[in-house]
């Protein structure tokens, strides 16, 4: 087939197709039915017909009186008029039936052959046309498909070339920032390069960097050891403030004791008058078992009883120097 023409069987393809399309668009339609209803054929016609597949049949009956039995009407014979005249023809006279009939007999067959003939003749150009049609739908399928192969081909082609582009800018752009990268890798190291001990040396001369075991040590044993030595050291405080406190009021229960000046016929006997030294070894021993320096109360009490014994009495300059010198053995 010429080239041209199937380009041209093409075009025409095409114009009855869109043209098709506009009939459709420009014929009017019923709009879509809503959600959940359906159009139904309805007859509009002036007379409403029951359509259905089988017409509703009825048999139906009457009765009729009986009629008696008419004879049949005559035949119609119309009255004779003029005369009778009659002709005599012998055989051969008017014409002969062989010489007459053969030229109508040849007509006829030729006729008929004619007829055949032509039959004949369409039945071929059907069939030659329905094999051209044949082969132009086989060669029409044939071109669709080289078509659709060559849109397919060619829509690879252009999905490949998107790739392939796509895939060249990605490339570049990881190429660039690779370059970046490698660029902002090189300035840092070098901007760091002088950074990165000053930074250590500060951070270690802030106590970034600390040994765990002596922070640990720091932090936590450290204050323990601490609040553990100032309670201990309370205590003590407590027990030598109790201690002083003791030994102050021993003192000055002596010293209003000694103070105290007996009438003069009592004088001789001195020592048999109530003593208040007697009262303090019990003080003493209440306070040896709060702490241990209670001993050195008895021994700074001795020379207070020793005084006692000679009838001297007392000053408080000498009472007080035992309690002094206590003060720096704590």
């Amino acid at each position: 087939p010429d080239p041209l023409e199937i380009q041209k069987q093409r075009e025409a393809w095409k114009k009855t197709l869109a043209r098709k399309r506009a009939k459709e668009q420009i014929q009017l339609r019923t709009p879509e039915p809503v959600e959940g209803r359906e159009h139904v054929h309805v007859q509009t016609e002036l007379y409403l017909e029951e359509i259905s597949d089988r017409i509703i049949e009825i048999d139906t009956e009457c009765q009729t009186d009986a009629f008696l039995d008419r004879p049949p009407t005559p035949f119609f014979i119309p009255a004779k008029t003029g005369k009778d005249v009659a002709t005599q023809i012998e055989e051969g006279e008017l014409f002969d039936f062989d010489v007459e009939v053969k030229p109508i007999l040849e007509v006829l067959i030729g006729k008929t052959v004619e007829q055949a003939l032509l039959e004949v003749m369409e039945e071929e150009e059907l069939a030659q046309l329905w094999a051209r049609q044949r082969a132009y739908a086989e060669l029409r399928n044939t071109e669709l498909a080289e078509v659709q192969r060559l849109e397919e081909q060619d829509r690879r082609y252009r999905e490949e070339k998107q790739r392939r582009k796509l895939q060249h800018k990605q490339m570049l752009q990881k190429q660039k920032e690779t370059t970046e990268k490698i660029a902002a890798r090189a300035f840092a190291q070098r901007y760091i390069a002088d950074l990165i001990p000053s930074v250590f040396n500060n951070l270690h001369e802030n106590g970034f960097f600390y040994d765990p075991i002596e922070r640990d040590i720091e932090t936590e044993f450290l204050p323990w050891l601490m609040t553990e030595v100032e309670e201990t050291l309370e205590r003590k405080v407590l027990g030598r403030t109790l201690l002083d406190s003791l030994i102050r009021t021993v003192v000055e229960k002596r010293l209003d004791a000694f103070s105290y000046k007996p009438p003069s016929d009592h004088t001789e006997a001195p020592a048999e008058e109530p003593r208040p030294t007697d009262a303090a070894p019990p003080v003493a021993g209440e306070t040896e078992a709060d702490d241990q320096p209670v001993t050195e109360e008895e021994e700074t009490d001795q020379p207070v009883a020793e005084e006692e014994e000679t009838g001297r009495p007392v000053a408080e300059e000498e009472t007080d120097q035992p309690v002094a010198e206590e003060q720096p053995s704590r």
